[in-house]
């Protein structure tokens, strides 16, 4: 058995422990060390791990999840996250099913600050799905919502999978960042755009609210000026070459606080529970990336990569057919994996390939986490929809799939336009200095 045969047999086993519930993370890293001891040995599989790990954790780089995390977590016990749903609601609020497109730009704005689907998703849940209960909204279309909605938060900066992929493959994070806004609105648009079409086909969906008046709707926008402040603060001192994304983030972090502090919301009980929530996600996502390091560097040693782009790079099929084939790959196998657990896997496999073809890096990255974020949503996996699901048992989990299902046609239909349109990414980033 040639050391190929040892890095397939790798990646099939770390499948099999994944379909097995077992954490991410660790399954990475169970695979990465045994596969490292068969191909070299014991002692230096056991280097590789502690090299890996204390690397990883050590990275300066990294500190930039921790800090953007603690930035959402703060904003979120401020009770940001219910002023943003009351704008939105104002604004929205009185078409047949304004307050699902309240959510949708709720979650919007929360991903600002937030930086996690499933954290976005899970913040929504809390504040806009009681109200469209008690509104008379169908359940599961209301769910659906939610799950669909907080998605957003892995594309509109600062998102974690984004800062990743930048790590990862040397891009400037700056770059990305603004690569994701524009495809993010255009995801929200298509949102409310499939609400709309959806409530009107089936008006049952979402009863029509109260209208409001003009007054009404402005004064409702004083919720969402904090949260403005706040992410100009941060991403366009970022962008305007003033802070780099490690300052911006702790910019971020001590804005956070400072608001919590002038809202009068800032206590040592609410600080303690953001500082533990922060701690928990960190780790879990950290774990994460220093198993795929150890991953990686198994997948090395057997060449896989190497073989794999050279064997996509001979394929007589013109660049953008090879592009639609590594996009098909994403749909498919983000319905079976995490998304950061995915990009770790496969960035690097696939990006050399399209460094090869010619095809811009930050748009492949904003290409690949809109894919991912389909999986999020997704049978069988979408942990999104399990995270709503879990904040209100009263729904059955098929339920909130079903309600989610619409949402991942307009994401398809985000991707062919990004895919036709790739300047809806690559032109933003010249404003970056």
């Amino acid at each position: 058995m040639n050391e190929i045969h040892t890095g397939l047999m790798g990646i099939a086993l770390l499948f099999l422990l994944l379909m097995s519930s077992m954490p991410v993370g660790f399954a990475m890293t169970i695979v990465g060390v045994v596969g490292f001891a068969v191909v070299v040995n014991p002692t230096a599989a056991l280097a590789i791990l502690a090299s890996d790990y204390y690397e990883t954790f050590s990275n300066y780089g990294l500190t930039v999840i921790p800090l953007f995390i603690f930035m959402g977590q703060i904003a979120f016990h401020t009770g940001i996250s219910k002023k943003l749903f009351d704008a939105a609601n104002g604004w929205f609020g009185w078409l047949r099913g304004g307050l699902a497109m309240s959510t949708v730009g709720a979650c919007t704005a929360f991903s600002a600050i937030c930086g996690s689907g499933p954290a976005t998703a899970a913040t929504m849940a809390a504040v806009a799905l009681p109200e469209m209960k008690r509104h008379k909204y169908h359940p599961g279309f209301a769910a659906g919502t939610v799950a669909a909605g907080g998605s957003i938060g892995m594309m509109i900066p600062p998102s974690v999978v984004f800062i990743v992929y930048g790590i990862m493959t040397e891009q400037s994070i700056g770059k990305i960042f603004m690569a994701g806004i524009l495809p993010g609105l255009l995801v929200a648009l298509l949102f409310m755009g499939t609400i709309w079409l959806l409530c009107r086909w089936n008006p049952v969906l979402a009863p029509a609210c109260a209208a409001v008046t003009w007054r009404e709707r402005f004064r409702s926008l004083k919720g969402v000026v904090e949260i403005l402040l706040l992410f100009l603060l941060v991403m366009g001192g970022m962008f305007a070459g003033w802070f780099t994304p490690t300052e911006a983030a702790a910019v971020g972090a001590a804005g956070s606080l400072l608001l919590a502090a002038v809202l009068r919301k800032l206590t040592g009980r609410m600080l303690f529970t953001a500082l533990s929530e922060t701690l928990r996600t960190t780790c879990m996502v950290m774990v994460i990336v220093a198993g795929a390091t150890v991953f990686g560097h198994f997948l090395q040693i057997t060449n896989v990569p190497m073989e794999a782009a050279a064997w996509l790079s001979g394929l007589p099929l013109p660049p953008m057919g090879i592009m639609v084939m590594i996009l098909l790959f994403y749909i498919v196998a983000g319905a079976f994996l995490d998304a950061l657990a995915l990009m770790l896997l496969t960035i690097p496999i696939f990006y050399p390939v399209i460094l090869k073809l010619g095809f811009d890096p930050i748009w492949f990255g904003v290409m690949v986490v809109l894919l991912t974020q389909i999986g999020v949503i997704s049978p069988p996996v979408g942990v999104n929809v399990y995270v709503v699901s879990g904040m209100d048992r009263s729904i059955p989990l098929q339920s909130v799939f079903k309600g989610a299902l619409p949402f991942l046609v307009a994401m398809l239909v985000a991707a062919v336009l990004l895919l036709v349109f790739p300047q809806l990414a690559t032109a933003p980033t010249t404003w970056v200095k």
